[in-house]
């Protein structure tokens, strides 16, 4: 596959301020005239991963980024899965069963804290839409405060 223009400095700090206010990659290919894959593809490359995490109560995913070391949700499942599935085996040492219990219970642990995290860099991301919404009806306010403080003199 033939490779594109690489990306220069500016770009790379661009994408990854851009990233860091929040924005998805098609909000960030479109700024950047470049497509989403280019985008995605960059974000790996720096050790970022896009991870989309649906909500059953809306029909749109957001997106976040996890450094590329994590484990996804997925990951993490199958281990567990792998070990539950060991453990079926017959004659198995007391240490092993033990072993594999442990990876079994550290694999589910993982998957909770990576739902929360994700979790949580949602609502984070959610509170600052809110701040923001507020900052410009109470700017709105202001404005139409001063207004009316003309208009009286």
């Amino acid at each position: 596959m033939p490779k594109g223009v690489p990306w220069s400095k500016a770009e790379t700090d661009r994408l990854l301020s851009l990233r860091i206010d929040g924005l998805k990659v098609a909000e960030i290919a479109s700024r950047m005239g470049k497509t989403s894959q280019a985008v995605m593809k960059k974000l790996e490359r720096l050790g970022l991963k896009v991870v989309h995490c649906g909500k059953s109560t809306s029909t749109t995913t957001s997106e976040m980024i996890l450094p590329e070391e994590l484990f996804t949700v997925e990951e993490a499942l199958k281990i567990q899965a792998g070990a539950l599935k060991a453990l079926e085996t017959p004659g198995l040492s007391k240490t092993e069963v033990l072993r594999l219990r442990n990876v079994a219970a550290v694999a589910r642990a993982y998957q909770e804290n990576v739902a929360k995290y994700i979790d949580y860099c949602g609502i984070e991301r959610h509170l600052v839409e809110l701040n923001e919404k507020f900052e410009g009806f109470r700017k709105m306010e202001e404005s139409r405060s001063e207004g009316k403080q003309k208009e009286s003199r």
